[in-house]
């Protein structure tokens, strides 16, 4: 006769620290966790199968890990021939099977979610318990104070409360080191002519066997999806992703201040840390991140500038946790916000990287053969090209879901939505994104392998980003007028000519009608 269970704690595949609250007061003897891999996580959108593999990897060592602890585990993995393929049907599932008296879980990292586990412990009876995020520096309820009495939610602001609150790079007196509280403006460094010199490749890690099986799964149950996974070697335990925290801050932080925002041809990495995904997966603890920042700089012997332990410190412990508070304050409104009232479709060649443009070209085939680009080329390279084109926001957003590893939608959606397409009307950015291609050009090499030239907007060579950013502004001109921080762009439209106008706005149409690339030069076969 089997004995009683009192808790089935759930784990969700973004919730893997051995600390997570829905863990607290663990008694072996009673209590049991759950997870389960399904169909639905990697197909509601068309997840790369990087992303999945990463997700799936991850959860199967966090599995192993408790087990070797004596914690027991009920696991459904994607090949069992009785998995229901959702998250609801699946707990449903191990509900009727164990009979738990109470079901325990930490704060989920997506609405979606969060409703469908609630909805099932609704329909089967069954108490639910839901407990703090502790992960994160500030709770959900946190973000709710910060934003009482407030008409614009701003990351300044609140990175200041969390950098006195938790005590970082503060000097003596309490006050942000070094006089300023950011040192944005040293953060926008581009390389010289020859590009980057001599940046220290990152860790690799090579699969273990559960990584393996996890890889030869993927390819086979998702092989239509896209992505590559030849050259996957991502940190999935927690051990893992301290060796890439460690050779980060020993190698590349130093680097990062100054060229964070640069791009270059064919170099995926350069100077960024690659921890985004273990973060939020939880492999790796924010503060432990942070903390060893600081440490780099304090104790660094100038090898660490204020600039680069500032600069990376604050997407941290500023961008992200601001990002999750905007999620969770406005959701589940937020993500059918659509303030430009775009609706054109997304490229298909986002999912192919088949395009002649050279940056979008570089861009999604990087995001689509390792799950990553990093954030410059996330907001302006491939969210900007969907923000001039008009794409539906609510697409662009999905497909920055499905094709990164570190997406999750806590994180992505206010970042995609909000601060990539401006469909938030300025909730998390006070101005659209919007630049012509000169922009790329100055951050990168891109322009110098492209057929398109940068500076022109009209003729068959002229720049897609060019024509698409005056065709944007001319679209959008009574609302932008209206926005400070806009003006002097929308201003620049005086200077264009009636027929400098309508050409102008002919190209961008012609880029729309062939689905949203630009028309091959006459007498040019693709």
């Amino acid at each position: 006769m089997s004995r009683p269970l009192r808790n089935l704690v759930v784990v969700l595949g973004d919730q893997l620290n051995a600390d997570s609250s829905a863990l607290d007061g663990f008694d072996p003897t009673q209590d049991a966790i759950w997870l389960a891999e399904v169909a639905e996580e990697s197909e509601h959108v068309w997840s790369s199968q990087p992303r999945i593999a990463v997700f799936l990897a991850s959860m199967r060592h966090f599995r192993d890990a408790r087990r070797a602890e004596g914690k027991t585990v009920h696991y459904t993995e994607l090949d069992d021939p009785k998995n229901a393929g959702t998250l609801a049907g699946e707990l449903a599932r191990a509900v009727k099977k164990f009979k738990p008296e109470r079901l325990i879980m930490t704060e989920p990292g997506e609405w979606r979610v969060w409703q469908a586990l609630e909805a099932v412990a609704g329909e089967l009876g069954l108490p639910l318990e839901v407990r703090v995020d502790r992960h994160f520096y500030a709770s959900i309820a946190d973000f709710k104070q910060h934003a009482l009495g407030r008409k614009q939610f701003r990351l300044e602001f609140f990175y200041r409360e969390l950098r006195r609150k938790n005590l970082v790079l503060l000097d003596a007196k309490g006050e942000p080191e070094g006089g300023q509280w950011n040192y944005d403006h040293d953060n926008r460094g581009s390389f010289p002519k020859g590009g980057p010199k001599d940046v220290p490749a990152p860790v690799a890690f090579a699969p273990d066997t559960t990584t393996r099986e996890v890889l030869a799964l993927v390819a086979k149950r998702f092989a239509k999806h896209p992505g590559k996974l030849a050259a996957f070697d991502w940190p999935v335990t927690p051990a893992d992703a301290q060796r890439a925290l460690d050779d980060f801050i020993a190698h590349r932080l130093g680097g990062f201040g100054q060229f964070q925002d640069a791009m270059w041809t064919k170099q995926p990495w350069l100077y960024h840390s690659r921890l985004s995904a273990a973060l939020n997966l939880k492999l790796l603890d924010p503060r432990t991140v942070v903390a060893a920042a600081e440490r780099a700089y304090r104790e660094g012997k100038g090898r660490v500038s204020l600039a680069s332990a500032e600069g990376f410190i604050r997407q941290i412990l500023g961008w992200r946790e601001y990002v999750r508070g905007i999620y969770w304050h406005f959701m589940p409104d937020y993500a059918e916000k659509n303030a430009l009232k775009a609706t054109e479709a997304l490229p298909s060649f986002y999912w192919t990287g088949d395009t002649e443009m050279a940056c979008l070209r570089d861009s999604i085939g990087q995001a689509l053969d390792y799950g990553y680009s990093h954030h410059i080329q996330r907001l302006m390279v491939t969210g900007l090209y969907s923000l001039l084109i008009g794409a539906d926001p609510r697409k662009t957003h999905e497909w920055f879901l499905a094709v990164h590893v570190d997406a999750v939608e806590w994180v992505e959606l206010p970042n995609t939505l909000g601060m990539s397409q401006y469909g938030d009307g300025g909730i998390m950015a006070s101005k659209p994104y919007a630049a012509t291609g000169k922009y790329i050009q100055r951050m990168s090499n891109y322009c110098a392998g492209c057929r398109f030239d940068p500076a022109k907007s009209t003729g068959d060579d002229a720049c897609p980003f060019t024509t698409l950013y005056w065709d944007f502004l001319m679209r959008h001109e009574p609302v932008l007028a209206a926005n400070q921080r806009m003006a002097l762009q929308v201003k620049n439209l005086v200077r264009l000519k009636p027929a400098e106008r309508t050409a102008i706005q002919a190209r961008a149409g012609e880029i729309r009608a062939n689905g949203g690339a630009p028309p091959a030069e006459p007498g040019r076969l693709l």
